[in-house]
């Protein structure tokens, strides 16, 4: 961590909050947190001066769901691809995404501690990272890839003895699923996921059937309750929304197909919603030509045709709904038409705070991510507008962010600074 200081001064600032832009103001970075914000000087002596002439500063984006370790769409192929290229596909992922913007991801299934501990290490150029490490699947649900038509001479067992890819657990009672997850957690996953429902990339699924029993579900809430973590499920249908929140379940990923009654008893019981608009859009735009099975473009044509009613309707019913993109493969470079599509119904501010406050809080960091305030993470955006009033500028891959600051270090920075500033976002730390 670098010990230089950064001032930002002349911010009108975002703070992931309040809807309303602060006044001019002075923010002092140090040791990769916010140490003060002020609207008079502060910062004397600082090692490098950035002037935003009144843009506006805000948080760093965060996207709550992300598979840097699926390269293609292909999903019964890359369970087969080598590490070493998997690897190298996940660099290229988390250094574009960086650009464009997004300081914090979580990896929702398949992100682990080699790639973190490389992030955190510099040998990888990317945002803050957090894991879930393998997902959760029963044997012909979501998570399983084998085709139902071709037997597998490549199974291979995890160290907890059960079915696995580099992706999923295969798990079939209360007892594996104890066992894998308190494995994945032992590697250091944040939370942990599990699937819930059919979906749209896998071979053996239909779309509306529910996966694993109350037993195995709350067993893996049990385990993460115990560890000061939590649970995360895939589910499109609203069936299968209900019954893990009920279960335990503290956030649901997708929610597609979800009805007005599911929706309203999910926002009385505080759990979390993260759609995942931008791989619907590219899935239905251009899977074919990525690769995905005729299969799957079935299902993926019934959940684009009812995905923006289900945003309406979590709207409606207060539903606390994060920020994430799911995209797979080449379509990573989609990651900013998220904005783009959600404010087809949702305003600038219901988008921005989803991007940052929101999920800050599914992360268990609402205090330090996804705000600007002192004591702070030090992952701050400059943008060149008021996002409140155009969030097409965050639409542009990061052409309309002069300055990305990480760890309070500038990993983008086009903006006049002080002498030496170089220094400060060269790469690695």
């Amino acid at each position: 961590m670098t010990s230089e200081t950064i001032l930002i001064k002349n911010a009108h600032i975002f703070d992931g909050h309040s809807p309303e832009l602060s006044d001019r103001s002075s923010i002092l970075l140090a040791d990769g947190e916010i140490k003060e914000i002020s609207t008079g000087a502060t910062g004397s002596g600082s090692d490098h001066v950035v002037d935003a002439a009144g843009r506006t500063v805000m948080p760093g984006l965060i996207d709550n769901h992300i598979h840097v370790y699926i390269p293609t769409l292909d999903t019964t192929a890359f369970s087969r691809m080598p590490d070493t290229y998997i690897a190298q596909y996940a660099n290229v992922f988390l250094n574009a995404t960086l650009q464009r913007g997004f300081t914090t991801i979580r990896d929702i299934g398949g992100g682990d501690v080699g790639i973190s501990r490389a992030i955190d290490h510099g040998l990888v150029r990317g945002p803050r990272f957090y894991y879930a490490g393998k997902i959760m699947s029963q044997t012909g649900g979501h998570g399983d890839m084998r085709p139902g038509w071709e037997v597998d001479p490549s199974e291979q067992l995890c160290t907890c003895g059960i079915y696995s890819t580099n992706l999923t657990c295969i798990v079939d009672n209360p007892y594996e699923m104890r066992k894998a997850v308190r494995d994945e957690l032992r590697k250091g996953s944040h939370c942990i996921k599990i699937m819930g429902s059919g979906g749209v990339v896998s071979p053996n699924d239909p779309l509306h059937h529910t996966q694993f029993t109350e037993e195995e579900i709350r067993a893996a809430v049990d385990e993460c309750a115990r560890q000061e973590t939590y649970v995360s499920a895939h589910c499109h249908p609203t069936e299968a929304v209900r019954r893990c929140v009920e279960f335990g379940v503290r956030c649901i990923e997708h929610g597609t197909l979800i009805d007005k009654e599911t929706a309203d008893y999910v926002a009385g019981q505080s759990a979390y919603v993260v759609p995942t608009f931008a791989v619907l859009y590219a899935l239905y735009e251009e899977g074919a030509k990525y690769g995905l099975p005729p299969a799957s473009q079935e299902k993926i044509n019934l959940v684009f045709a009812q995905a923006m009613d289900g945003l309406e309707t979590m709207r409606a019913a207060g539903v606390k709904m994060g920020l994430g993109t799911d995209l797979l493969g080449a379509q990573h470079v989609r990651q900013c038409t998220e904005f783009a599509i959600r404010k087809q119904v949702l305003t600038p501010f219901e988008i921005l705070h989803q991007a940052t406050a929101v999920n800050a809080e599914i992360l268990m960091e609402p205090d330090r991510l996804g705000c600007i305030r002192e004591g702070a993470f030090a992952d701050l955006l400059v943008v060149d507008g008021n996002p409140l009033e155009d969030i097409s500028l965050l639409e542009r891959d990061g052409a309309a962010l002069p300055v990305i600051i990480r760890k309070g270090e500038m990993v983008k920075c086009e903006l006049d600074v002080s002498e030496g500033a170089m220094r400060a976002f060269s790469w690695p730390a």
